[in-house]
């Protein structure tokens, strides 16, 4: 049985992938296979099958692509103007994903041609793909100024100078390095090792690693590092 006098309406998901490789947050884009905009830079995306519902779909999508599971991935919002896609009718439901680059460049694809693209470098994509990334990046935003989930993005020990870039980088800000130490400090919630990052620096950086015990506990400690928190908008 199925519903009479209806047109067929195809439904897609599309994945906005947010990495940082501890220095700049980047965003993980593909060259588009097949017509229209072949070979054009575009979000990793595909129609949702029968049998899948909408964060399997997805999951099915990020894995295909960078062999992932198991990934932070938060659905965003559905996008479904008429004209959207030249081709048929068809509404995409956005997710954004958080990985950390180093953990699993290795695994991407060769067969889209993935590359990843800082921030503020980002081409023209198809569609309406500039439109979904804009959100998400305001979603992020808001969402990093309440939960933890910016450490998604980090390995397991890392610097102050790498999440003040991270910081910097989600709100396209610059922050004062020593006052940024401070406050970071100042929570109690990042636990000091002994060893040290010598790479970006003859004196190094040393190592934390976040105390996910009194985070989750407290991780509004963490909202003082925030511009402007006040202003921020959820969409």
């Amino acid at each position: 049985m199925k519903y009479s006098h209806q047109t067929r309406i195809l439904v897609a998901v599309d994945c906005i992938i947010f990495g940082f490789d501890g220095e700049k947050l980047k965003l993980l884009l593909i060259q588009r296979g097949i017509e229209p905009e072949k070979n054009k830079w575009s979000l990793m995306g595909g129609f949702v099958e029968p049998g899948e519902s909408l964060s399997l779909a997805a999951n099915n999508i990020l894995k295909k692509l960078t062999g992932l599971e198991g990934v932070y991935l938060e659905q965003l919002q559905a996008f479904g103007e008429v004209n959207r896609d030249p081709i048929e009718r068809t509404v995409s439901i956005t997710y954004f994903a958080l990985i950390d680059i180093h953990k699993y460049e290795k695994q991407l694809s060769q067969e889209y041609h993935a590359e990843w693209f800082e921030m503020n470098k980002i081409p023209e994509l198809i569609f309406d793909h500039n439109e979904m990334v804009e959100m998400a990046k305001k979603r992020l935003r808001y969402k990093a100024a309440l939960h933890p989930i910016l450490f998604e993005l980090l390995p397991e020990k890392f610097t102050i100078p790498q999440l003040q870039s991270l910081y910097e980088g989600i709100y396209d800000s610059v922050f004062d390095k020593r006052n940024f130490s401070r406050k970071i400090l100042s929570t109690g919630l990042l636990i000091k090792q002994a060893d040290k990052d010598k790479l970006s620096s003859k004196k190094g950086a040393f190592y934390y690693v976040l105390d996910k015990r009194k985070y989750n506990a407290n991780f509004h400690a963490f909202l003082n590092l925030i511009p402007n928190p006040d202003h921020l908008q959820f969409v």
